[in-house]
This record gives C-alpha cells, sequence and structure tokens, in this order.
C-alpha cells in the first residue's frame, strides 16, 4: 500500500488531529473535510471513531489568531452536520454550538463566513436548538445577523427565523421588532440571501393574519408585488419559495389572490417543479396540495391545465424518491377531494395500482398518504356503486394496516375502509372474509378515541344497505353488550357513529330489528337513555332515526318504542323528548321525531288508535299540529293534515358517511342526508 493511502485512513487521520501541531494538524483537517464532503458513508465512519469531538476540541482550543485551524474545523464540522442528522447530533452533543456562535464575532471576515456558512447547516435539520426570539439580547443578535454585509450571515439570520419561528407570539414579536422590514429588502440581494428571505418570510406570516396585513402594507404596499414577480425567477428554488409565500398569503387573505393568471401561474410552476431534482422537486407537490385544500375553484382550474395528467404520468415514470412520492399522493388526495370529473380521470389513469402498492410502503408517511389519496378518490358514488375498490388486493392491503404499529397510519387507513366499505353492489362479504370487521371492532374497544371513532365509521358504513347475512355476522362480532357500551360511550362523536351502526342494522330487516330488543332490551333501552339525557343534536338524530326503523316492525317492535318515547323512569318529566325534538330548532331533529310518530300511528296497524291516544295524553300530537307551518319543507308536510290522514307506511332509513370532505352522507334511496 503507498505511504499517502496508509496514513489517509479514517484511523490515522483521527490519529494526527489529536496528536499534531501546527501545519501538520491544519492538512489532516483539510484532508478529512475533503474525505466527507457529499460522502454520507465516510461522514458515518469518521463519526463512529469520534472524530467530531475531535474536532471540535480543535475549534474551542484554538487562538483567536489562529485563522486557518478555526476556519478548517469550523468548516469540517459543517460538513458533518450537513444533512446527516446523525452529524447534526454528534456536533451538539461535542459542544460546538457556542463556539461557533463566538466565531461570528471574530475580526476575520474568514472566520465569519465558515462559522455562518457551518450554523446554516446545523439550521436546516430539525435536531438544531430553538432560538428565543422573545429574550431581547437574541432578538437584537438576530437583528444584527440580519443587518450584515455578510450574504452568509444574513443567511444565517433568516435560516434561524425559518427553523424556530412556531408560535404567534414570535410571529408578531419578529414583525414588531421590524424583521420584516430587513426581510423584504434583503430580496433584492444575492441569490442566497433572496432565497433565505423568501423562506422566513413564508415562515411568518404562515397561519397569521395580523402579520400578513403589515406585510402586504409593506414598500408603500408593493411587497406583495414583488413576491409575484419572483415566481417567474430563473431559479427553480426561488419560483418555488415564492409560490409558497404567495399560497401563505392566499389561505390567509384570498383577496390577495384573486387574478385568474396568477393562480393559474402558480400552479403550472408547481406542477412544472416536480421534474426538478433535490429539495425543489420534493417541496413542490406539498405546496401544490396546499394551494388547492378545500378550494373547488382551483382544483377544477388544476384540472383544466392537465394537472391531474402530469401528477399520474410522473408516477408512471418509475420509483419516486420517498418524500416526492408522498407529496404527489397528497396532492392527487385534494384534487380529488371534490369534484367527481378528477376522480374518473384518475381511475382512467391506471394509477390506482400505484396507490394500493404504496399501501405497504416502508415510510409511514407514504402509507399515510397513500391511504388518504385512496379515502378520497373512493368518494366516487359512480364507481363505489360499480364495485370498482372492493378487490381483494386493496381490501387486504387495508386491513393489514388496521395492524400498523403507528396509530396515525390505523386512523388514515380507517378514513379509506370507511369510503370502499359503502360498496353498492353484493361484494361486502370480501372485507369480511379478509378479517376486516374482526379488526374494525378490535379498534373500536381502543383508549384511542380517533380509532374508535373511525372504527365505528367504518363499520357504520359496512352495515349501510348489506345484506342480511352480511348484517348478522357484524352484529355477531360486535355483541349487544359492546354495542350499548359504545353507545354510552362518554364522547359525543363516539355516541353518534355507534347510534347510526345500530341505524343501520335495523334499517328494513326485521329479523335485525329483533337483535336490538334482545337480552332484556340492552341495546333499545341505550337508546332511549341517551335521546332523554343527550343535548347533542348529531347524536338525537340518529338516535330517532333508530327509533324509527324499529317502528316500521311489528305490534311488539312499536310498542318497544313507544316504551322509550313515554318511558315510565322518565314521568316526572314534562314532557316526552318527541315533544323537545318536534320544537328544536334543527330541522333535521324535527323531522326525525315526525317520522317517528308516522311510523307509531300508521293507521292499519292495530294498535295504533291506542298509541294516538297515549300521544295526544303526552302532548305529542297536539304540537305537530302546531307545525302546519314549519320552515322545513318535509317536516311540514307530514304536519299539514288531519293525522290519520297522512299517516302511511312504514318508514325506514340507514345512513352513511365519509364520502366527501367533512365526511356528509349519501343521498339515496333510505339514505337520510345529515
Amino acid at each position: 500500500m503507498p505511504a499517502s493511502a496508509s496514513t489517509n485512513r479514517p484511523e490515522d487521520l483521527i490519529g494526527r488531529l489529536k496528536s499534531s501541531e501546527g501545519e501538520a494538524k491544519l492538512k489532516a483537517l483539510r484532508e478529512v473535510k475533503n474525505q466527507i464532503i457529499g460522502n454520507r458513508t465516510k461522514k458515518l465512519s469518521y463519526i463512529k471513531l469520534g472524530a467530531v469531538p475531535t474536532i471540535v476540541g480543535i475549534l474551542a482550543g484554538a487562538s483567536e489568531s489562529d485563522v486557518s485551524l478555526i476556519v478548517q474545523s469550523t468548516a469540517a464540522i459543517g460538513s458533518f452536520a450537513c444533512g446527516v442528522d446523525a452529524g447534526v447530533k454528534a456536533v451538539l452533543d461535542s459542544g460546538a454550538f457556542p463556539h461557533l456562535f463566538r466565531s461570528l464575532s471574530n475580526p476575520d471576515a474568514k472566520v465569519v463566513d465558515a462559522a455562518a456558512r457551518s450554523l446554516r447547516m446545523i439550521y436546516q435539520s430539525k435536531l438544531a436548538p430553538k432560538y428565543d426570539f422573545l429574550q431581547e439580547k437574541n432578538m437584537e443578535f438576530l437583528l444584527s445577523l440580519l443587518n450584515s454585509e455578510n450574504e452568509n450571515v444574513t443567511g444565517l439570520g433568516a435560516s434561524i427565523i425559518t427553523h424556530s419561528c412556531e408560535t404567534t407570539v414570535e410571529q408578531k414579536a419578529l414583525c414588531d421588532a421590524g424583521v420584516l422590514h430587513r426581510i423584504i429588502y434583503l430580496l433584492e440581494g444575492s441569490l442566497n440571501q433572496r432565497d433565505a428571505s423568501l423562506d422566513s418570510l413564508a415562515t411568518i406570516v404562515k397561519n397569521n393574519s395580523d402579520v400578513i396585513s403589515k406585510f402586504v402594507g409593506l414598500k408603500g404596499g408593493t411587497a406583495l408585488s414583488t413576491i409575484t414577480e419572483l415566481i417567474k425567477d430563473r431559479n427553480p428554488r426561488t419560483r418555488l419559495l415564492a409560490c409558497i409565500c404567495l399560497i401563505v398569503t392566499g389561505n390567509a387573505f384570498p383577496c390577495y389572490l384573486q387574478d385568474i393568471g396568477t393562480k393559474t401561474k402558480l400552479i403550472l410552476i408547481l406542477v412544472e417543479l416536480l421534474e426538478e431534482p433535490d429539495q425543489v422537486g420534493d417541496e413542490a407537490p406539498f405546496a401544490l396540495a396546499n394551494l388547492i385544500a378545500d378550494k373547488e375553484d382551483l382544483q377544477k382550474l388544476a384540472f383544466e391545465v392537465d394537472a391531474v395528467d402530469k401528477l399520474c404520468n410522473f408516477l408512471h415514470k418509475g420509483p419516486v424518491q420517498v418524500k416526492r412520492l408522498r407529496g404527489i399522493f397528497l396532492a392527487l388526495g385534494e384534487l380529488c377531494s371534490k369534484m367527481e370529473i378528477c376522480r374518473s380521470r384518475f381511475l382512467s389513469l391506471q394509477v390506482l395500482n400505484v396507490v394500493t402498492d404504496a399501501l405497504n410502503h416502508d415510510s409511514l408517511d407514504v402509507r399515510i398518504a397513500a391511504c388518504i389519496c385512496m379515502r378520497n378518490v373512493s368518494r366516487s358514488v359512480k364507481n363505489l356503486s360499480a364495485g370498482r375498490f372492493m378487490n381483494e388486493m386493496i381490501v387486504t392491503s387495508l386491513v393489514q394496516l388496521l395492524n400498523d404499529p403507528s396509530t396515525l397510519v390505523q386512523v388514515a387507513a380507517l378514513g379509506a375502509v370507511s369510503n370502499i366499505v359503502v360498496d353498492f353492489t353484493s361484494r361486502k362479504s370480501i372485507f369480511i372474509q379478509c378479517g376486516g370487521v374482526k379488526e374494525l371492532i378490535r379498534l373500536s374497544k381502543s383508549m384511542d378515541t380517533a380509532l374508535r371513532l373511525n372504527s365505528l365509521w367504518a363499520l357504520r358504513n359496512l352495515m349501510f344497505l348489506a345484506n342480511k347475512t352480511c348484517r348478522e355476522d357484524i352484529f355477531l362480532e360486535l355483541t349487544s353488550s359492546m354495542l350499548a357500551s359504545l353507545i354510552h360511550d362518554p364522547e359525543p362523536l363516539i355516541q353518534e357513529q355507534s347510534l347510526a351502526l345500530a341505524r343501520n342494522f335495523v334499517d328494513g330487516c326485521v329479523d335485525c330489528i329483533e337483535h336490538v330488543l334482545a337480552d332484556n332490551g340492552v341495546i333499545i333501552n341505550a337508546v332511549g337513555k341517551q335521546l332523554w339525557s343527550s343535548f347533542k343534536s348529531e347524536v338525537c338524530i340518529q338516535g330517532m332515526y333508530m327509533l324509527i326503523n324499529v317502528a316500521t316492525g311489528s305490534e311488539f317492535h312499536k310498542e318497544a318504542v313507544m316504551h322509550q318515547v313515554l318511558a315510565p323512569e322518565a314521568s316526572d318529566c314534562s314532557q316526552s323528548f318527541v315533544t323537545k325534538f318536534l320544537q328544536n330548532n334543527d330541522s333535521r331533529l324535527r323531522t326525525a321525531a315526525v317520522w317517528c310518530v308516522v311510523n307509531l300511528t300508521y293507521p292499519d296497524s292495530p294498535g295504533g288508535s291506542n298509541r294516538i291516544e297515549r300521544l295526544q295524553n303526552a302532548g305529542v300530537i297536539s304540537q305537530i299540529k302546531k307545525m302546519v307551518n314549519d320552515p322545513c319543507l318535509d317536516a311540514k308536510f307530514r304536519c299539514s293534515k288531519p293525522w290519520k290522514a297522512y299517516s302511511e307506511k312504514g318508514f325506514a332509513c340507514s345512513s352513511v358517511a365519509s364520502l366527501s370532505k367533512g365526511r356528509t352522507c349519501l343521498s339515496a334511496k333510505w339514505v337520510v342526508v345529515i
């Protein structure tokens, strides 16, 4: 082995760093730095051998006049921290931070520049310590960085803001200290200053309408125009960061982002930036998702400029880096969240299999994003009706995710499951055969509220329009005692979904009604107790529709409902809950209460007249007669004629959720929009 090669081994170089003096030590520092730049494997090897504490020790022991030694040790520390969290941790654990900040006060410009570069590399990592802006001396120091003539120092100041500013209090403090003015000024500086300033600007104004108002008023009201011009910049990162600033501003104040040309340009630029390598291409789809989130007009605009096609085509090109893949799934998920035309286009481009494969991805974040995309695409009623999503590959992958170690993944998977199990065809058995029901019931017992809620939501939708065999298979796993317990859950949202599940179970199936009256009526009694005690409209609506469905059954079933409506144990109450609901401000609750009475008093029913008399004595019928001019047309129609004339055949209904953002219900036969 040549002598030069043997002396440049990591072990030998570290030994020379510890023992050498003068020029030899300097040469060893340069060699270490040169070996690790851009080489992750080398960095990790040197870190494992303990090189970082040795180099930090050299920096700490160097005198102010040892410029070359300080510069080289500082540069080596920055190289270790660049792009490798293990390197950042090693640098911080070795106590380098105070020595680097001290070097910023060195009289030699080369030392200052090297220290600023290294600190910026550290501040690119989430492991870097947060900077406390609220301390006056810290704010003064930050301003001194931003006011420096050295562009790496000003860039460091901007990087500190981007990394550390998280609260509205910090945003306001930075704004009040004049930081915004300085950042806007730096936009006219070098490329590095411009990009660092744009990045920090987006951080300061994000989700803070007060700060955004001040920002828009800067430079005589032209600050926003300056940013708008920068989306046309030749540099890809500048274009991306300028887009992000406009998106943050427009999300808070849509009036500042009204120009159709600017909005179109933003979409086109962000889609175009997907082709860029490294960080720019990785961040572009996240910015696009943020731009179009919850905005149907922008989603329509994105569709018109072929954003769906371009994103899907990118997925077809081959393996995609993890962060970019996640961003593309999120962007596609937003595009498909509201518009059926986007969902249809997505499905026609044959990328559903790519999303399905990603459900098994090694990255937790990718699995979550794939679930979100699947959930939004499966809001398509047309394709649910065709059984497009109820295939073994999709179902098996989602059921496996219900056992994922991450709660976040489980919740995301439940969101997709809630839509897919609606399936209007007769293929719900596929989900049951794959063990899906067992997993949903297991999660409904979880101590985590989100898991309980979303698993019940999925069970509710699985029960929707299911055949008798499927319903009974689900109920057999669930058991009446467990359903009653969930109806009594302390969380109102859990109560609502449990009642909706029971409502769907008894929809149009007399045999299933028998199940909710079994075990001494544990389920129907739980429903009755909630209706007597709950103040939540959504809970009461679901409970009423469950009773409505039971009241479509036999005389025995109707009397079971009457027992709840006029419960003997509630005789000390001034009025039945049905009367209260008939007087409620919520038209959905009034309508449900009317339907319940309609089903109880169906004239062909042998006990109908007797029940009318009992309801009259309880003040229910007289209240209905007062509703002939009800503002709700449905309620008004049912209450507009003499009682026996409009009593009609029993009405049953089921409910389904999660097919649109905000989880509204699907409107179809026997389905009530809630």
